[in-house]
């Protein structure tokens, strides 16, 4: 799987990675890889472009059946394709669930800091935002995560809450939820009538050896029909361009309401190229290119934690259990001693794009004030030249 290590020049391409940021720039932001796309997908896309004619795409059965094999393949639940509503992105699906199940005043919750697409599309909609915010412990010597379960039953006890947006495996915080969490927040979610819309398009992005995602709706079956569970390879397999997303939901009635919002925003037609694209990674060939892939992304994490360890030990890292994004506690730059804000997250990021040329994400539109996230999803050579940077930025901002 040497592609994986091949640094690809992606300007000139209309990249929104790269050709939004000044050249000489290092993006290390969007959650974009800057991987080739797995052989088998490339191969896919060419037979397809061959035909020459690309017109309205009905969607085969063979395309279901495919999604449905993978998940029960790999992740031990296999959902009936009758469940399936196909769709252009989790994001668009996202807001069709929350126009399905709510009404304007109504509250969504979810777990900051989060996916900042998440609190766009609750006010989108003229919700109500109810943020549980996750709390940090310390596990294996690095910060983490955990769910404020006291707080989230008290805004799911609220009548006006009716959908929970979950992020699993969650983006920005690296954490894989295990199990036992998942079944607690269903426990919490049932006994209140919320319905929880799951995000799992990080799924896949796990390391070897350790634990393994879990899929929301295997925790019971119970969850499995009150659960909407929003997947897609685009981040897996790089492909978020062509377009395609899955809608999984059991319940009819449910998904007819969410098949009602889809048509009426027009999201209903997706391109060839995502057809064929997600069924030539959902297979054997794809999947022995994901694992090098978490390979990859693994020996990256480690890297970077190598660095921060040794030359940055007052900002710090937290686990990365699944992902690859690295979330980086820098409050000792934000804040000084008495607690004011001294240099907000976003001026950081613009400060080190200025003077190091690498660009990152500031933690506020994450709802997290004090943090940085990393993007490491590139080759070796490109992440050594971002990290020099990054480092060498943040010390100087450290006075050192």
């Amino acid at each position: 799987m040497e592609n994986l290590d091949i640094v690809i020049n992606r300007r000139g391409t209309d990249c929104v990675k790269w050709d939004t940021v000044p050249e000489g720039v290092i993006p290390m932001w969007v959650a974009d890889m800057d991987f080739e796309v797995a052989p088998c997908i490339q191969r896919a896309i060419r037979e397809r472009a061959a035909h020459g004619v690309f017109g309205y795409t009905a969607v085969p059965r063979r395309y279901y059946d495919t999604v449905c094999n993978w998940f029960g393949k790999y992740h031990g639940w296999q959902p009936d394709p009758s469940w399936i509503i196909y769709t252009i992105g989790v994001v668009p699906a996202m807001s069709a669930c929350i126009e399905a199940f709510t009404r304007p005043g109504d509250k969504v919750i979810l777990m900051s800091p989060v996916y900042n697409c998440f609190f766009s599309s609750i006010r989108n909609y003229g919700c109500e935002l109810a943020d549980v915010p996750l709390r940090t412990e310390t596990a294996g010597g690095r910060p983490r995560y955990v769910i404020d379960f006291e707080a989230l039953e008290r805004a799911a006890a609220d009548p006006a809450s009716r959908v929970m947006l979950i992020c699993s495996p969650h983006n920005p915080a690296g954490r894989l939820w295990s199990r036992e969490e998942l079944e607690r927040i269903g426990r919490i979610c049932l006994a209140h009538d919320v319905i929880p819309v799951v995000d799992e398009i990080h799924c896949e992005f796990v390391p070897e050896g350790g634990p393994r995602f879990v899929p929301f709706a295997s925790v019971s079956g119970e969850l499995e029909r009150r659960s909407v569970i929003l997947t897609s390879a685009s981040k897996a397999f790089n492909i978020a361009g062509l377009q395609i997303a899955n809608i999984i939901c059991a319940d009819p009635d449910m998904r007819a309401r969410i098949d009602k919002a889809i048509n009426v925003n027009e999201i209903c037609d997706v391109n060839p190229f995502g057809v064929v694209a997600l069924q030539a990674a959902y297979s054997d060939e794809g999947h022995a290119w994901l694992e090098a892939l978490n390979r990859r992304i693994r020996a990256n994490y480690e890297r970077l934690e190598q660095r921060f360890t040794q030359e940055l030990p007052e900002l710090p890292l937290y686990r990365l259990e699944a992902t690859y994004l690295a979330w980086v506690d820098v409050k000792a730059l934000c804040y000084a001693p008495d607690g004011t804000l001294r240099m907000s997250a976003k001026q950081i990021e613009e400060s080190l794009t200025a003077t190091e040329k690498v660009r990152l994400n500031g933690g506020a539109m994450y709802g997290s004030e004090g943090f940085i996230r990393i993007n490491l999803a590139c080759p070796p050579a490109l992440l050594e030249e971002g990290l020099d940077r990054t480092v060498r930025g943040l010390k100087r901002l450290l006075g050192r």
